[in-house]
């Protein structure tokens, strides 16, 4: 149980003093692509294999002060495209948990933020949106609708050349819609939008999409591994923000209307690395994995037990440990999925940075875990 701290906390909490913003929630785009908004992973990596599939998540990798934190996280995951990593480790994708800029999703952020630090990422990066890539400043003379330049990046399907990329040629990979599946041989990857607010906000439309893509993925059961994404972190120890109740009761609801559970559920949102792993009435454990700590310069403590302003006394955080954390150092995700007889694994090892003599960084391994799915 890797701790970054002398911290006991093995529960999540809710955050007492926060305010419910819900008044932030921002209308959504038009869908580019056609219903039900699914993206095959081979019309953008054509010969990705069909044994095993692995990539990179990190959240919130964005950010206007610092920035050599963002620039040793991507300079991290880009050396493990590098020869000295076995050919069947290295990533093929990046999948991005959302606030790829700060504070506010103008065009002009994504050049320092975004463009400028994966320059040189070897694989497509897709993404799901946060709330900073949604919100817009309200000192814009001359505002843009919510989510215009995350769209032009990430869900254009005319694939052309983005006018505010700099000397950055990046193509988008052409996702059809904010909210979105993923869909690869070995695994469901589903990608939520949880909007603007503090705690996330999802429109019903969205919900019933939601439930639609659960029932989907369960109807050949043992083909895919299920990978649920999204922003806003259903359960987190942390002092900024805690928990999401507004996320907990949308994925409760959908996986009780839908009778599936997805085999791991992603966000970012939160700035550090927490496990958890979630028991449900049936049995099933299914981790939930904050992985937020992709750049920004402020990370986010755990709350020591007994603080006041940090509750875990409620019977919605029943059943969910948190198992492992990381709150002083930035780092990403490197995730496999393997498939061998019918059965699948997941592994994943999260990765932290350090800062060299050099100036240089080096990236380490801080924890590690696996889920099986299937006959074992």
């Amino acid at each position: 149980m890797p701790r970054s701290i002398n911290n006991p906390r093995s529960r999540a909490v809710f955050k007492i003093s926060a305010v419910d913003d819900q008044e932030k929630f921002k209308p959504l785009p038009p869908p580019p692509g056609p219903y039900p908004y699914r993206l095959d992973i081979k019309k953008v990596l054509p010969d990705l294999a069909a044994g095993k599939m692995v990539f990179h998540m990190a959240g919130d990798t964005g950010g206007l002060t610092s920035p050599v934190f963002k620039h040793q996280v991507a300079n991290e995951m880009i050396k493990q495209y590098g020869g000295s990593v076995p050919p069947g480790d290295r990533p093929q994708f990046f999948f991005h948990l959302g606030d790829v800029v700060y504070n506010y999703g103008q065009a002009e952020e994504y050049q320092p933020q975004f463009f400028e630090p994966y320059a040189h990422y070897p694989g497509p990066i897709f993404a799901i949106a946060g709330n900073h890539d949604a919100d817009i400043s309200p000192l814009d003379t001359n505002p843009p609708k919510s989510l215009d330049a995350f769209m032009k990046v990430f869900c254009n399907t005319q694939l052309q050349p983005i006018d505010f990329a700099g000397d950055s040629t990046p193509k988008t990979n052409g996702q059809p819609n904010v909210y979105w599946t993923l869909k690869t041989p070995l695994a469901d990857i589903i990608g939520l939008y949880s909007n603007v607010p503090r705690f996330g906000a999802i429109t019903g439309e969205q919900k019933a999409w939601f439930i639609e893509e659960l029932k989907n993925s369960a109807k050949k059961p043992g083909e895919r591994a299920l990978i649920l994404c999204l922003h806003h972190a259903p359960y987190s120890a942390d002092t900024n923000h805690g928990s999401s109740i507004h996320m907990q009761r949308l994925l409760n609801e959908a996986f009780e209307e839908a009778k599936v559970l997805p085999d791991i559920v992603f966000s970012g949102h939160v700035h550090n690395y927490q496990r958890f792993s979630k028991t449900y009435p049936n049995g099933k454990v299914v981790p939930f994995i904050i992985a937020g700590a992709g750049g920004f310069a402020d990370l986010h403590k755990i709350a020591q037990p007994g603080d006041p302003e940090f509750s875990d006394d409620s019977k919605l955080l029943d059943g969910v440990e948190l198992q492992s954390f990381c709150d002083h150092a930035h780092g990403f995700l490197k995730i496999s999925v393997e498939k061998t007889a019918g059965r699948f694994a997941i592994d994943g090892a999260y990765y932290t940075i350090s800062a060299m003599d050099d100036n240089s960084s080096q990236a380490s391994v801080f924890d590690l875990f696996t889920v099986k799915i299937g006959d074992y």
